[in-house]
């Protein structure tokens, strides 16, 4: 019992735990409002001598000055000067002594502001001298770097606006084809009709001659293409399309399926569509300020792929003017009802398209195509074509060949009975078997007269005179 007794308690921590579950938030205290007396020193600001150096710094003259510079001068009465002695309005060769009331504004700027207290021959007072030079000079830096340097006024660069006219724009472009061709340069008068290139500088010589890549100058060309237009492959209409399917136009999905390469997209006909097309048109040329343009045309297409890859493989030799087994008789897969000799596409579905976009004809070539062409490469190159003086040869010469692109459209699934059931109109119905195309037979074949006289149009647009389109056999 007496140890027990002389135990001492043990003491425990005790945490008071409230648990608020309602909040009484007190409105305001009800009184009239209470105006402070707060002082204004406005007026000191504005008139301290450091807002007036910080609005000089930030603000530059402007000064238009006239033609005498703001300063007069009337020579009439000087002694001398129209006799040929300046002596009369030069300076004096002995500076007269400065008075001293005009000594203060004599000053440097460094000893303009607060006059600090100079210590004199008192030992304590002197400021902390280092011995190292590099220690001296790094707090120098440190103290360079930690304070902020104000912003001065930025001018801006004058700009030559002779070098944005359309005729020097011409120039500098003739320049860089004289460059590259220094042989065909045209040195003769610059008129309007035979415009002379500019006369270019060393730098860009040497970086014809010297060519570097401007972020990696360790790489280097390996070789160099000449870009060519590719004359003997143009369109009926004389350019190209591109297509972009926005989901997987076939099933396969671990790999790329090659018989979209070949595939054929067939425009439907939709009188309905091209009437509303129409009418968006015409009211971009009533209001072409407040209506946008609406693009390229839509259509809805058939899709069709060709059954298997191995019929894919052998319409793609028929197609390649390069291979020399395109005139086998035996590439084509099926037959027709009058016994020819055919490719047999099947249709897939029909797309519509979601978003187009065209090019005006003034600006053609704002999207092209390009192919690399080299027959030394190609192994089906045949050397009987390489040595042809053939014209339709000419563009299996070594080139950077360029297709203009005049119209970009985006295929997406055609739903023609969704839309029904939303209450639109229906285009076009997948299940009217009286527009429905389920297969197209497709022969590959030479062009006809009238098909190489519109590829013969285009090449005389393309020269731009008719007299340089190369004549076709009829």
């Amino acid at each position: 019992m007496a140890a027990a007794a002389s135990r001492p308690d043990r003491a425990y921590h005790q945490d008071y735990i409230c648990r608020i579950r309602y909040e009484n938030n007190l409105p305001p205290p009800p009184g009239s409002v209470k105006l402070l007396d707060i002082p204004i020193d406005g007026l000191d600001y504005y008139a301290s001598p450091g807002f007036a150096s910080r609005l000089h710094r930030s603000q530059p003259i402007n000064i238009e000055a006239d033609a005498e510079l703001g300063m007069p001068i009337n020579l009439v009465g000087m002694p001398g000067v129209f006799d040929g002695d300046e002596s009369s309005i030069q300076a004096p060769l002995i500076i007269p002594p400065v008075n001293p009331k005009d000594k203060n504004l004599l000053r440097p700027l460094a000893e303009l502001g607060k006059p600090k207290y100079q210590g004199g021959g008192i030992s304590f007072l002197r400021r902390t001298e280092y011995i190292s030079s590099d220690t001296t000079r790094a707090r120098s830096e440190a103290a360079s770097k930690s304070t902020p340097k104000s912003p001065g006024p930025r001018l801006r660069k004058p700009v030559d606006t002779s070098k944005d006219d359309p005729i020097n724009v011409l120039r500098a472009a003739v320049k860089g084809f004289d460059i590259a061709n220094p042989e065909d340069a045209y040195t003769g008068p610059d008129t309007n009709e035979n415009i002379k290139g500019l006369d270019p500088t060393p730098a860009e010589l040497e970086a014809w001659n010297d060519p570097k890549h401007p972020l990696k100058s360790s790489l280097k060309p390996i070789d160099f293409y000449p870009i060519l237009p590719d004359l003997e492959a143009g369109t009926d209409a004389g350019d190209y399309m591109v297509a972009k399917f926005s989901t997987n136009p076939t099933h396969v999905a671990n790999k790329r399926d090659t018989r979209v390469d070949v595939g054929l997209l067939r425009p439907i006909d939709d009188e309905a569509m091209l009437a509303e097309y129409s009418a968006k048109i015409a009211a971009h040329e009533a209001d072409p300020a407040r209506i946008p343009h609406p693009g390229g045309a839509p259509f809805n297409y058939n899709f069709f792929l060709p059954t298997d890859e191995a019929s894919a493989n052998n319409l793609k030799k028929k197609l390649d003017v390069d291979d020399p087994d395109r005139d086998n008789a035996n590439l084509y897969t099926a037959k027709n009802r009058d016994g020819k000799e055919v490719f047999r596409l099947e249709r897939q579905r029909t797309y519509e398209t979601g978003r187009a976009t065209a090019q005006d004809a003034n600006h053609a070539y704002k999207e092209i195509a390009l192919a690399l062409r080299d027959p030394e490469l190609d192994v089906t190159t045949q050397d009987a074509i390489l040595d042809s003086d053939d014209p339709s040869q000419q563009r299996l010469k070594k080139g950077a060949y360029y297709y203009p692109i005049m119209q970009k459209i985006q295929l997406k699934p055609h739903r023609s009975k969704n839309l029904a059931q939303l209450g639109g109109a229906s285009r076009f119905n997948d299940e009217d078997d009286d527009k429905r195309v389920d297969a197209w037979d497709v022969i590959v074949d030479d062009l006809d007269d009238n098909e190489k006289a519109k590829r013969s149009l285009n090449r005389a647009t393309l020269l731009g005179d008719d007299e340089d389109a190369p004549e076709e056999d009829s």
